[in-house]
């Protein structure tokens, strides 16, 4: 039978969805992070493909969870080490408020993720350390792609696109909760860049358009669009459909990627 699965915000909305769950006798599974990702995962929980609806029926606002999507075991394993400590934490514990499926990729997972701490301090170190990222810092923003996975770094959150599943953004989580923190403690031998030195790919753009090529922007053709975009010649607000239309889904997916491109009159992200 098919199966859907959420995280939560904080270990106290888990264990109040865990006691909902067995009041009302709905069977479920828990997927733990622990012991590797334990630093930035809640555990998840893994139900019917009904009970969601159940649970929205007798239980209302009983809990607040990230989002309910399907569910598939992943093929990778929690690591059983305990993860890495740091003398000074500055990525702090990622809060996932959002999972859902990606707008790029809808078999894959979106999330958005409050960190503990802020990371705008951090990014030009990160900007003169890791190669292939996207610094703009009018916007204190930084994009960088883990293999196909697109990962986007603000002050206070971050958001990961593409990522296989619930396992795999864990992985990608704590793993930038390593890479920030190391290079941090390593900060005072480390010249600061605040140079903008490459862009996320413009089919990357394109993909988080209608794709309908309608033409209310002055472009023939949603790629051409994203041509605009990527060279920082628009603003996304141009796109009709998406800021005034029946794609307003799109909106939050096109904010986050411009905002790595430092396109102009870009609204702040939700």
């Amino acid at each position: 039978m098919p199966q859907q699965i959420t995280t939560f915000p904080t270990r106290a909305e888990f264990r109040t969805a865990v006691a909902t769950l067995q009041r009302l006798g709905l069977p479920h599974e828990i997927l733990s992070p622990e012991p590797g990702y334990g630093l930035v995962g809640v555990p998840a929980v893994v139900v019917a493909e009904d009970a969601p609806a159940q649970l929205a029926a007798l239980a209302p606002g009983a809990f607040v969870g990230s989002g309910w999507v399907d569910y598939k075991p992943s093929p990778w394993p929690v690591p059983q080490d305990p993860p890495a400590a740091f003398a000074e934490d500055v990525f702090g514990m990622p809060a996932i408020v959002v999972l859902a499926p990606c707008v790029a990729d809808p078999h894959k997972l979106r999330l958005i993720a409050h960190t503990g701490g802020d990371l705008a301090a951090v990014m030009p170190y990160l900007n003169a350390e890791v190669p292939q990222v996207t610094y703009v810092d009018e916007t204190h923003t930084l994009t960088t792609m883990d293999g196909y996975r697109m990962v986007s770094l603000y002050p206070g959150r971050l958001t990961i696109a593409k990522a296989d599943d619930l396992v795999d953004a864990w992985r990608v989580l704590e793993s930038l909760r390593c890479r920030v923190n190391a290079v941090w403690a390593r900060r005072g031998a480390i010249t600061p860049s605040y140079e903008c030195r490459q862009k996320p790919p413009a089919l990357e753009i394109y993909r988080r358009l209608p794709g309908t090529s309608c033409r209310q922007c002055g472009e023939k053709t949603c790629m051409a669009f994203a041509l605009r975009l990527w060279n920082g010649e628009v603003s996304p607000t141009a796109c009709t459909p998406v800021f005034a239309g029946e794609y307003a889904h799109l909106r939050e997916a096109l904010l986050a990627i411009c905002a790595g491109l430092g396109s102009p009159a870009v609204p702040p992200p939700p």
